[in-house]
């Protein structure tokens, strides 16, 4: 197994851990977070997993519902993470689970048919909602690998079809593949664009597949107003929120390890963003996180 971080590049955070927010009127869901990544501090090594139920992934739950967000969707990126969330499903009734390939993985690996076989196993499981994260990312892959992101993106979209989940998607610099892919397969009836990445138009184009869009951190960040121009395209049906934990920790916590209950950031600053009514804005964030990913 490559280092566990390999497929989002190495990260330094602040050592000291992020002050957090006042809990929110209504109860939200961190639609993506990696618990499995807890504890890493921006090294490429090799680092041990903890178990579902150790201490600090059981800490940050409480965290987090202590904040106001009572569920997550625990994310897999490979056979051996998607089996731990699958675990931390079944540990937790709080934490739903997703399965899948990422998109830098395939191209690395000797059997990817072997690697989508194991997938399509845990997508059986009850706990397991979603098939996620796939999709496509061409910042990080050249060319060459290219065929074997589309085939196993391809491969996801039936799986999840076949065993009526959520489709969870990373797209970086894919937008136009993204799209004709899902098009030409037929997407699944919930489709979920993790970590929105795309404009006023790419957001206007999801919209009109019915498609979700959850959106992180970097919705904060003073240079991305790209993100926030997307995010008031958006129906509001249609929007989640998301740490993509330990990643993108939110304005005015960035440079913090990320972890489930700095969404809470997230979810305020858009609500401020867009003119709502926060507890109403939060209602409304969970109800689409359960159409998107069903009941708890």
């Amino acid at each position: 197994m490559p280092a566990r971080s390999a497929w989002h590049g190495c990260h330094v955070y602040r050592s000291e851990p992020a002050p957090l927010p006042e809990p929110l009127p209504f109860p939200i869901a961190d639609s993506h977070t990696h618990f499995d990544l807890v504890d890493v501090f921006g090294s490429e090594e090799e680092l041990p997993t903890p178990a579902p139920d150790a201490p600090e992934v059981l800490a940050r739950l409480a965290e987090a519902e202590a904040a106001g967000v009572a569920r997550v969707v625990q994310v897999g990126t490979d056979v051996a993470s998607s089996g731990w969330a699958a675990a931390l499903a079944d540990a937790d009734a709080r934490v739903l689970a997703a399965a899948a390939l990422h998109p830098n993985e395939a191209p690395r690996l000797a059997d990817l048919d072997a690697a989508l076989s194991a997938i399509d196993e845990l997508a059986a499981l009850p706990r397991v909602a979603a098939l996620g994260e796939t999709g496509l990312d061409y910042f990080r892959t050249d060319e060459a690998g290219r065929a074997a992101q589309q085939r196993s993106f391809r491969a996801h979209i039936e799986i999840a079809k076949r065993r009526g989940k959520t489709l969870v998607i990373h797209d970086r610099d894919a937008h136009e593949d993204v799209l004709s892919i899902l098009d030409a397969e037929g997407a699944p009836d919930r489709v979920v664009l993790h970590c929105f990445s795309g404009d006023f138009a790419f957001a206007k184009e999801c919209a009109r597949r019915g498609f979700f869009m959850s959106f992180a951190g970097n919705v904060t960040f003073k240079n991305a107003q790209n993100l926030r121009d997307a995010a008031s395209a958006a129906p509001a049906e249609l929007v989640l929120v998301e740490t993509d934990a330990p990643f993108m920790a939110p304005i005015p916590v960035r440079g913090y390890r990320n972890h489930p209950a700095l969404v809470n950031y997230t979810a305020r600053f858009l609500a401020e963003y867009l003119e709502r009514d926060l507890e109403a804005w939060c209602e409304r964030l969970w109800r689409n996180t359960e159409a998107a990913f069903g009941d708890w």
